[in-house]
């Protein structure tokens, strides 16, 4: 015969067995090998990313847009992005790239601001038929007033600093900052951040689209103000010309550029340009579809509100031989 308390414990055991077995089934499915029989859960994607429209204002034949260009479609082929790229160094034309992509219905759209309030009606436009936006190289300052979810760039007018400071260290006194897009305003910015490092400057307003009139402007102001030693261009294309333009006036002014190219390289190597600020175009291109593929996909935002920089990057005499070939293979 059970005691009492023999009794008792086996109700007890009755009312606990079903918990218990409960708590032996969760026991096992999170022990050791659960991972391996819990099926797989796909990601969920908020949208989907299949067409980038890039609208730039680079010129015919400037060699910078080139290199955006090429890694925007590595990014795009790197994630399964249609990239189509297009551009005009006319405001107006820019604008109607921009609406024909939004036409399109494209999926993202990267944009460079030269003239913002030229492209103001059309970002909006995008933004408002719910396409995400990420503007690049020019047009900091509105990109966020605009609605754009980010921009990629350097500050210019840091940039223009930075190069302002080192050609004042390098002992010029005089400066002649060579602007080659009118109402372009970034070069406005680097030209203004560079007289605040270095001094003192004096502004020349050339058109891109005239290399023979570039180089013959140059000259002519280097000629009739001998005091001048210091030339900086903001464009690797027009750093060719201001070489030419040098060694024609005679004059002893060390030049400085923006951007790089074959010739940049080759005058570095050669000792008649000082130094080249790189800012890193390509990313401008790459980083956007890459910015653009997260919002998306996961509706994440890059740079929190700020401008994601990819420059200034110095290149001179100390590492010209390293970023050389990058430059030759279109990819700085």
């Amino acid at each position: 015969m059970r005691s009492p308390s023999v009794r008792s414990g086996g109700k007890r055991w009755r009312r606990l067995a079903p918990w218990i077995a409960a708590a032996a089934v969760l026991a096992a499915c999170s022990g050791p090998g659960s991972d391996q029989t819990t099926p797989a859960q796909a990601p969920v994607e908020v949208g989907k990313l299949n067409t980038v429209a890039v609208v730039t204002h680079g010129s015919p034949g400037d060699a910078f847009w080139n290199v955006v260009k090429n890694g925007a479609e590595a990014a795009g082929t790197q994630l399964g992005v249609r990239v189509e790229y297009n551009s005009s160094g006319d405001p107006g034309q820019q604008a109607k790239l921009i609406d024909n992509a939004v036409a399109q219905g494209v999926d993202g759209l990267v944009v460079s601001m030269a003239n913002p309030e030229a492209l103001r009606t059309s970002v909006e436009k995008a933004i408002s038929a719910g396409i995400p936006v990420v503007t690049i190289n020019s047009g900091e300052a509105e990109s966020v007033q605009f609605g754009a979810i980010g921009h990629v760039g350097q500050s210019e007018r840091q940039a223009g600093e930075a190069a302002g400071k080192r050609l004042a260290a390098a002992g010029k006194r005089k400066m002649l900052c060579v602007i080659h897009e009118a109402g372009n305003i970034g070069a406005n910015e680097r030209c203004a951040g560079a007289t605040q490092g270095f001094g003192t400057a004096v502004t020349l307003q050339v058109d891109i689209n005239n290399p023979t009139d570039v180089q013959a402007r140059i000259r002519g102001a280097l000629e009739s103000d001998p005091s001048i030693d210091a030339v900086l261009t903001l464009n690797s294309q027009i750093a060719a010309r201001a070489v030419d333009a040098v060694r024609e006036s005679k004059s002893k002014a060390g030049i400085a550029t923006f951007d790089l190219n074959d010739d940049v390289v080759a005058a570095i190597r050669a000792g008649t340009l000082l130094f080249a600020i790189d800012q890193q175009q390509y990313e401008q291109g790459y980083l956007p579809v890459v910015m653009l593929k997260l919002y998306r996909s996961n509706l994440n935002s890059v740079g929190g509100g700020l401008p994601v920089q990819t420059g200034p990057a110095f290149v001179d005499k100390t590492n010209v031989d390293v970023v050389a070939g990058l430059v030759a293979q279109g990819t700085r």
